[in-house]
């Protein structure tokens, strides 16, 4: 039973985000616009209005790069922050802020299925509020299923965006079982917030994270899931000047 919630979950976790989020066709005229020579992943594009901040609205290109090995694309991500006009018409849109990021992701054998965008209110400093981004991820075995789910901040700073957090894992699960019963797996989740303290002007992050793990095996005809307890750890990041970095060391919770 334990072993099917979790690949379940993993499924539900892909279903849910893999849509194409831009129904307005505000990325197929940027696109257009900014890089109309190249092709656009259009599955993978991804635009949200950026709650609170009005007119305002996310906008991510993936462009993926052309690559002789079977199986194996990169991508470069063109991400935007676009004002809408006042009556909110998106073909008089124009860009605030922008970062280009060559080669910014890449899959193989673990494909990327969603660019999701993350508007919570990540407010570092008076002034400056921060969005992200979340890439989900998604194995192709059966015997080792694996998913995981990253997060980037993005700080506009004028007409520029600096990545202050990049790819931070805030999910993953993974496991190995023999396709009957025995076998065992891994889930880790983690919350990112904001502290209250500061470095270097911006505020402190904390990602506190859950790790659980099972272990199944036959008993006779019988199939048998221990669970076995959770840890829980905190970690604190700090802004160096350019960007956030893990302070050393880990803290049980």
């Amino acid at each position: 039973m334990r072993r099917s919630l979790f690949l379940a979950s993993l499924l539900m976790a892909v279903g849910t985000a893999g849509h194409a989020a831009c129904e307005t066709g505000l990325a197929e005229r940027m696109h257009a616009k900014l890089h109309a020579d190249r092709a656009l992943d259009h599955e993978r594009a991804a635009c949200q209005p950026w709650r609170g901040v009005n007119g305002r609205v996310i906008v991510v290109l993936p462009l993926p790069r052309s690559s002789s090995v079977p199986g194996f694309t990169q991508f470069d991500l063109d991400v935007l922050v676009v004002q809408l006009a006042d009556n909110g018409n998106s073909e008089r849109a124009t860009i605030v802020s922008r970062l280009f990021e060559s080669e910014a992701l890449r899959e193989y054998d673990v494909r990327i299925r969603a660019i999701k965008v993350d508007t919570s209110r990540y407010v570092l400093a008076d002034g400056a509020r921060a969005f992200g981004l979340r890439v989900l991820r998604q194995g192709a075995s059966r015997l080792s299923p694996y998913s995981n789910e990253t997060l980037s901040l993005y700080l506009p700073q004028g007409s520029k965006l600096a990545k202050v957090l990049d790819g931070v894992e805030v999910v993953l699960e993974r496991g190995e079982w023999d396709a009957n019963c025995a076998g065992s797996f891994e889930t880790v989740r983690s919350n990112l917030s904001v502290a209250r303290s500061t470095t270097h002007g911006y505020a402190d992050l904390v990602l506190r994270q859950s790790h659980s793990e099972t272990v199944s095996s036959a008993q006779g005809e019988t199939c048998t899931t221990q669970e076995r307890q959770s840890t829980f750890s905190s970690q604190t990041w700090r802004y160096d000047g350019s960007a956030y970095r893990a302070a050393k060391g880990s803290t049980p919770d």
